[in-house]
């Protein structure tokens, strides 16, 4: 069962558990079940994904109950009407807060304009050694994406040196070897936390949140962070 963080006769939002696809894909054949048809189950009619989360990302992720809130949800997000926060754990101690603007290219090679915002919420140093270090510093950062390229944040991170924690491939080898050889950890500590939006018929605004899954609580007996708001 999934869970259901908002459902009326128009749209529906669950948090996505993560390494769950939301549809089928190409390069992922030998899986059998996708979020859609799961969701579709459940609630027992059928379901229209208005944005994506990749596999590995947990989280908010919204439907629409037909084609044309689908339409309009779509347009929301195209003109940049919906409010994105994800939270992420990151390598290294990151700025307090910074606007990231770097160009990415999609898998047509075409490159367009990405922007990321974030803010640093807390930060910590641990004896976890490398070949290089005694420690390992990370970050706690809550993170606002303008735009909605692929895989966009996770790019944006390894960009400016501070990759997400457990992302492969836009992350950091070494550190996800040290702490699946020290920990046996291996999950990417992405989380879409919260998706706010004007209700397409009623125009209210809807705020949906989606809490932090189990697997940052094993990471976390490690870091230490302070997660109990997200929880």
């Amino acid at each position: 069962m999934l869970e259901i963080l908002y459902q009326d006769q128009y749209i529906v939002a669950i948090n996505k558990p993560r390494d769950l696809l939301v549809h089928k894909s190409f390069i992922a054949s030998d899986i059998k079940e996708f979020a859609i048809q799961i969701l579709r189950d459940q609630i027992g009619q059928k379901v229209y994904p208005v944005h994506r989360l990749d596999r590995k990302t947990s989280g908010v992720l919204l439907f629409a109950l037909d084609k044309q809130t689908l339409k309009i949800l779509n347009e929301a997000f195209a003109t940049r009407e919906v409010e994105k926060t994800y939270l992420a754990i990151v390598r290294g101690y990151t700025a307090l807060e910074e606007q990231i603007n770097y160009a990415l290219t999609n898998d047509a090679g075409v490159k367009q304009q990405a922007l990321t915002n974030y803010v640093r919420l807390q930060k910590v140093e641990i004896p976890l050694a490398s070949k290089t270090h005694d420690t390992s510093r990370y970050s706690l950062v809550k993170v606002f994406p303008i735009t909605g390229r692929q895989h966009q944040i996770r790019k944006h991170f390894k960009h400016i040196f501070h990759p997400i924690l457990g992302s492969r491939p836009h992350g950091c080898n070494k550190q996800n070897k040290l702490w699946l050889d020290t920990y046996g950890l291996t999950a990417m500590l992405l989380h879409g936390l919260e998706l706010s939006f004007t209700h397409p018929y009623s125009q209210q605004k809807i705020h949906l949140r989606a809490t932090l899954d189990k697997e940052y609580e094993r990471y976390n007996a490690h870091l230490g962070f302070d997660l109990s708001l997200y929880y």
